[in-house]
């Protein structure tokens, strides 16, 4: 593949927990992957990890998203990189095992397809050492959870070309990632040289008495791991050095450096005791939960802050942005003909959608059928830039049906029929879907077209116009829903 090209099929070389993320973010980008583990286990292992990945994944992203890729298990490694554009190698740090997984790979994938290693330490020219096309051959280290963290550090060796990086950053790109191009080849690249840091100084602290382990954890989650989150090292040090800046804080702070604080050139030794100090205060703070339900708060809480920066559009937030409108493009490639209905949102229902019942509340209901609306209207052109010129839909009439409940984790779509389009008036007809395809709800929606300059009901631009018309008339051949032009205390 060159560096312009879409990915279509991915083979991934091993499911655990990073590689089963790898799986979880290239079938919600819409992406066919070929899944090689020789692990039993694996398909009931991806299973749970898609569960938690796609309830994050629609609490994340709003819109339509392309349709979920397809997920093939294969015996061999041959069989799954054979025709893939990008292979990702996912298996245990261990060079010898990796450099042996490299050459089955090698026998049977195309001489030209990019090879990346997940491995969050091993230097790529080791790992290319043994190869015949070395040059292929890329490092891309994500960070747990995959399917929701958007970095990749990207990492050549001795032998890699400057094309396979370049192909790199477009490939993960197109998975909504943001990669970071580590330039120097040095063990552990950037991101695990800073938490290597960490993790040793929070050993002696444990080591020592000083600190538990939920003692350390807090300090991180309550303090400096929150400013980290938005604003990284250097930035937050800016600020903390008030309007003098970045030279003021290093003249105040740096002589600290020069100070006995730390431990980070040694590293205590990992005797049975302190491992078993470590297990048991970790038992004590986190115990009472699975891990799967430990993963599943870990990603409310990311979607939670990464929610908050794509409002902002600050750091990790302008990544999920771009993410979010690659993802609609695609999802419009994926639309049906105008002779069919159309496919106007999908969503899993997530926790916060649930009532006392158990099931959807109400105004959930009448939210996803809003996004339907929207959806609609952005189809036929009304855009940012349409509604800062003055023009817009609003909703004059709804009537909803409530027919059937939907709790929390499953996942829901609305197909859409427009049933009349004429000068200022839009008439849809929405159907709220259960994955199963059990009917949930239905939405009768009027609109007017308004000028808002003037909030007055007003016609649409002839552009606007004549695309829903053109929308129309493809439905025009439907059946009409019997439930149309129904009211409160009419007979079904």
């Amino acid at each position: 593949m060159t560096s312009t090209d879409k990915c279509k099929l991915i083979a991934v070389v091993g499911g655990g927990v990073i590689g089963g993320g790898w799986v979880a973010r290239c079938l919600l980008n819409g992406i066919t992957v070929n899944l090689y583990d020789p692990d039993p286990n694996a398909p009931r292992k991806i299973d749970e990890i898609m569960v938690n990945a796609k309830l994050a994944f629609g609490k994340l992203i709003d819109g339509p998203v392309p349709p979920q890729g397809k997920l093939h298990f294969t015996d061999t490694i041959a069989s799954a990189v054979a025709k893939a554009d990008l292979i990702i190698e996912a298996v245990p740090e261990r060079l010898d095992i990796k450099q042996s997984v490299y050459r089955d790979i090698e026998s049977a994938a195309a001489a030209d397809t990019l090879i990346a290693s997940s491995t969050s330490g091993i230097l790529p020219s080791d790992l290319q050492d043994k190869m015949t096309t070395p040059g292929r051959l890329v490092v891309a280290h994500p960070f747990n959870p995959v399917y929701l963290l958007p970095l990749v550090e990207i990492v050549g060796g001795t032998k890699t070309s400057r094309a396979a990086i370049e192909n790199a950053a477009h490939l993960f790109r197109q998975l909504g990632m943001h990669p970071l191009h580590v330039r120097t080849e040095i063990p552990a690249f950037i991101a695990d040289r800073f938490l290597e840091a960490v993790w040793r100084e929070a050993l002696w602290l444990v080591k020592d008495g000083v600190a538990t382990t939920a003692e350390i954890d807090d300090a991180i989650r309550y303090g400096f791991g929150l400013r980290w989150a938005q604003m990284g090292l250097f930035e937050t040090y800016r600020v903390a050095g008030g309007e003098a800046g970045m030279a003021h804080f290093i003249a105040q702070f740096g002589p600290c450096l020069q100070w006995p604080w730390t431990k980070l050139t040694d590293v205590p030794e990992l005797t049975d005791d302190l491992v078993t100090m470590i297990a048991d205060q970790s038992d004590s703070q986190s115990g009472a939960y699975s891990i799967r339900q430990l993963e599943q708060i870990r990603d409310d809480n990311l979607v939670a802050i990464l929610r908050q920066l794509q409002q902002r559009d600050w750091g990790a937030g302008q990544t999920v942005n771009a993410w979010q409108t690659t993802l609609k493009t695609a999802a419009i490639a994926a639309l049906p003909q105008p002779a069919e209905l159309i496919r106007s949102y999908e969503h899993t229902v997530s926790q916060d959608w649930v009532d006392y019942n158990g099931h959807m509340t109400e105004h959930r209901y009448l939210e996803c059928f809003s996004h339907a609306t929207d959806e609609i209207m952005r189809q036929a052109g009304i855009d940012d830039a349409y509604v800062a010129a003055g023009g817009s839909f609003f909703t004059v009439e709804t009537h909803i049906r409530h027919i059937d409940e939907v709790m929390a984790g499953e996942p829901i779509y609305v197909d859409t029929q427009i049933l009349r389009v004429a000068g200022k008036k839009m008439h849809l007809f929405h159907s709220l879907y259960h994955q199963s395809g059990r009917l949930l709800a239905t939405a009768e929606h009027m609109l007017l077209h308004v000028d808002m300059k003037l909030r007055r009901a007003s016609e649409p631009s002839d552009a606007i116009a004549a695309m829903l018309a053109e929308m129309a008339a493809g439905h025009a051949a439907l059946d009409r829903p019997s439930a149309a032009g129904r009211a409160v205390g009419l007979a079904p």
